[in-house]
């Protein structure tokens, strides 16, 4: 029996070995990035060489190892002094190099984790169950973007403190999902439903009793049984299906499991406002509680001024850890300093320990911040790699039944900047919905849901679009038939709010309206043979059923005459009006008018007559207003009447208007520019081109102005020691002669540049008069750019002209003094001024 134990231990043994063999081999495979062959030369000296303290420090690492080998011969080796990128020891406390970035994104945890998850590409570890031998600097692992779990948390590690908190870098043990980035059992965080608190309902203290029930209670009972047992027997069939699908679901067993290496970031909580202390995984940028069961142990941690060993037992993973740093008991520090945390005493111990004491143990400590300087480099992202992000810009993350797609602004022409594609399967081969997020859009959409079940689709628009419009559910764009459109309110005159409408209905909604109106609602009916031939007008348009309109309460009018609702009834031809309630009455009063002929029978018109007109008035001893009242109360309902039609028809006319707006801005898709975008807003940057070289023209002007203006013409005259007047005088003359000649040309130049730009713009002009029927959008927009363009430049060139023809006359007669005021020729000059 033993033997036959052996032999089948032995077995177990070797398909454990051969699995690991297979997934080293796995492993090797992915390493596509070589490290061995990166570009070292323009590295500074402080990655090539170690410094008398480095070196220091290294000896006080190997001593601490040797001690610490011998003290836990069972642990694995500390990850201490690994080599960096040039092939020299570092002690990993000086590969943290703590770093504030300037964008606000990065100034929170959350935002840096997910910069270093969406910048860099993961690799795995050369070998899952070992630390790796080699720790590249942040600033050669941002550089390559790439790097394993032990260069990402670096990184997260330098900008976390940077920002202010209290993080450490962590060797450990981690699942098999965590080290190798799976995240295909994960549910995307974007498909996460928010929880929803429900409130109750108070129950009001003078509320109407519901009607007695007369139900028989036994037969009640039953019924409730028998619904007890279906949905029992419902709720164990589902869970036995949800098992089953969960069965289905596991993993497959880990062959590694709490052996896998995995390094990841931990922030204790004090700093920052951080309430409770928390691991990061840098591959994910996900916030995990210190007690969560991806999480196998923890060998050591350690930020950019000490390294701690974690003495206590890792046998239920890091659930049972105390992240204390000060307690030497449970943490074993390498160096002494001031800059160790301190034990958190009890409050009684605290009151024990004196101030004498503390003196003295604070004295005990020896600083070690000179062996914590910092020997890499400060790193810093050029606001063009921050805004690319993803290598190449684009990176595809597998969750469970979805896939996330990320891209960088502008690299898509539609400005695509995130997708998620929701499958229902697991294989991810049938799709259920597609969501797209959209960045820097003329038309302000922001995001579109395409579910593919009820093939409906839903845009969303941020504030500015062209008629206001915030959101659109259709499930065609063919006009007249099932959609949902929402407006910003505050934006549009009529304060309209939400438009529902399909082939027979369309129901409005608005707000902050004076008229106090808030909802209408319009039924429409079917289009005559005739009216279907007619051109676009309010004729054409499909029949008006019926308009109900209904108002909030106006506070400046009595209850009984302040309309809460209205009803045209067009081919009934009758109106119906229904009043607020008044204070303590449950019921509201009532008018409904019948429009008849103006003619009767015999030829006589009918003004009003008493059956026109059918009234319910609410506790109310008035007498009925008289027929004259009547009638004009109902002349002004059949005008308000025409004019809710008119309305309803500018509703369809804009409905319209609206789809043919959406159909081509969704067929153009253009992108805007930011103002302050210096490097793709090409308007701008000529303009600050154009303004640079006017600057440097006036700047070359005042040092022509500086310069010796005589030199030329001394040279020609030879000695200059003795001169007669008539050469002073000479010399003078051919100064000025050769300043106005000058200045001559420059006007030619600039009247021949505007000129040629002049008939270059007229030549352009008439070519576009005669292809204006055949020409595309893309050539008018071309047009348009070059004339915007060449107009500018004509701006600038008769600026240039005009200034120089202004100031020419007086750059003249201020040469003539400079000239007559210069000692060298004033004393034979001053009978001539």
């Amino acid at each position: 029996m033993e033997v036959l134990r052996e032999d089948g231990e032995e077995e177990e043994e070797e398909k454990k070995a051969f699995v690991m063999s297979d997934e080293l081999e796995d492993l090797e495979e992915k390493l596509e990035f070589d490290w061995s062959s990166i570009d070292t030369s323009q590295l500074p000296a402080s990655y090539k060489m170690n410094s008398a303290k480095e070196q220091m420090l290294l000896q006080l690492a190997d001593n601490f190892h040797r001690q610490y080998a011998h003290l836990c011969p069972d642990r694995e080796p500390l990850f201490l002094h690994p080599l960096n990128e040039c092939g020299v020891e570092k002690f990993v406390s000086t590969t943290v190099r703590p770093t504030l970035q300037p964008y606000p994104e990065l100034y929170n945890w959350d935002g840096c984790a997910q910069f270093v998850s969406d910048y860099l590409t993961m690799e795995p570890l050369p070998s899952p169950i070992t630390p790796p031998s080699c720790l590249p600097s942040p600033t050669t692992t941002l550089k390559y973007q790439q790097g394993n779990c032990f260069g990402f948390s670096v990184v997260l590690c330098s900008l976390l403190i940077g920002a202010g908190y209290d993080a450490y870098c962590v060797n450990g043990y981690a699942t098999r999902e965590i080290c190798m980035m799976d995240e295909t059992r994960e549910v995307c965080p974007l498909l996460k439903k928010s929880k929803e608190v429900r409130m109750k309902e108070k129950v009001k203290k003078y509320a109407v009793k519901p009607p007695r029930d007369l139900r028989s209670k036994f037969e009640l009972q039953q019924a409730a049984k028998k619904e007890a047992e279906i949905e029992a027997a419902e709720e164990k069939k589902q869970k036995e299906e949800e098992d089953k699908l969960m069965e289905s679901e596991k993993p497959k067993p880990d062959p590694l499991y709490g052996l896998r290496v995995h390094a990841w970031v931990l922030i204790l909580s004090g700093k920052r406002e951080v309430p409770e202390s928390f691991f990061i995984d840098p591959f994910t940028a996900n916030s995990y509680s210190t007690t969560d069961d991806c999480f196998l142990g923890i060998e050591s941690v350690w930020n950019h001024k000490n390294y701690w060993v974690n003495m206590q037992d890792c046998w239920n993973g890091c659930k049972e850890l105390t992240f204390d740093l000060g307690d030497p008991v449970r943490w074993e520090f390498m160096l002494l300093g001031t800059d160790k945390p301190l034990l958190l005493l009890p409050e009684e111990e605290e009151e024990e320990l004196g101030d004498e004491d503390l003196d003295d143990f604070v004295s005990l400590l020896d600083s070690a911040s000179g062996f914590s300087a910092f020997v890499v480099d400060c790193f810093s992202f050029p606001s063009a790699e921050f805004e690319t992000r993803c290598p190449q810009g684009k990176k595809v993350i597998q969750y469970k039944k979805a896939k996330l797609e990320k891209w960088a602004p502008y690299l898509n022409s539609n400005g695509l900047v995130k997708r998620l594609t929701h499958y229902e399967d697991l294989e991810c081969t049938r799709v259920l919905e597609v969501k797209e997020w959209f960045k820097n859009r003329e038309d302000m959409m922001s995001m579109r849901q395409v579910n593919k079940k009820t093939e409906v689709t839903t845009e969303y628009f941020s504030p500015g679009h062209v008629q206001g419009l915030k959101a659109h559910i259709y499930k065609t764009m063919e006009s007249e038939t099932e959609r949902t459109m929402e407006f910003y309110s505050e934006t549009r005159v009529d304060g309209l709010q939400k438009r529902v409408e399909n082939a027979q209905e369309m129901m409005e909604y608005f707000e902050g309206r004076s008229d106090f109106l808030h909802y209408r609602h319009t039924t429409f009916g079917k289009r005559t043979k005739k009216a279907q031939t007619l051109v676009n007008s309010e004729l054409n348009a499909r029949p008006i059923v019926q308009i109900k309109e209904q108002f909030h309460r106006n506070p400046e009018k009595p209850a009984d005459e302040d309309v809460a609702e209205r009803i045209f009834m067009i081919l009934e031809e009758r109106i119906m009006l229904t009043y607020h309630c008044k204070d303590d009455y449950i019921t509201a009063s009532k008018k409904e008018f019948i429009k008849q002929k103006d003619v009767d029978n015999k030829g006589n018109k009918i003004i009003m007559t008493s059956d026109m007109c059918i009234s319910y008035q609410v506790g109310s001893s008035e007498k009925n207003k008289k027929l004259l009242h009547l009638y004009e109360m109902m002349l002004k309902l059949m005008e308000a009447e025409k004019q809710s039609k008119h309305q309803v028809w500018e509703s369809k006319t804009e409905v319209l208007e609206i789809l043919k707006i959406r159909e081509e801005e969704a067929a153009a898709s253009k992108l805007t520019v930011s103002m302050y975008d210096t490097e793709r807003n090409e308007k701008s940057k000529q303009q600050r081109e154009t303004m640079e070289r006017l600057m440097q023209e006036e700047r070359q002007r005042q040092v022509e102005q500086d310069l010796d203006y005589l030199a030329p013409f001394l040279i020609q005259m030879g000695s200059t020691e003795k001169m007669s007047k008539w050469q002073a005088l000479r010399l003078k003359e051919d100064c000025l002669n050769d300043f106005k000649h000058r200045l001559i040309d420059k006007a030619n130049l600039i009247q021949a540049r505007f000129e040629k730009e002049t008939q270059e713009l007229q030549k352009k002009q008439q070519w576009y008069q005669q292809n204006q029927l055949s020409m595309t959008l893309e050539d008018e927009d071309a047009y348009l750019t070059y004339c915007s363009d060449a107009m500018f430049r004509i701006r600038i060139l008769e600026i240039r002209l005009n200034r120089h023809k202004e100031m020419a006359p007086q750059k003249y007669i201020e040469l003539e003094e400079k000239l007559c005021k210069d000692p060298r020729l004033a004393e034979y000059l001053k009978f001539y001024v």
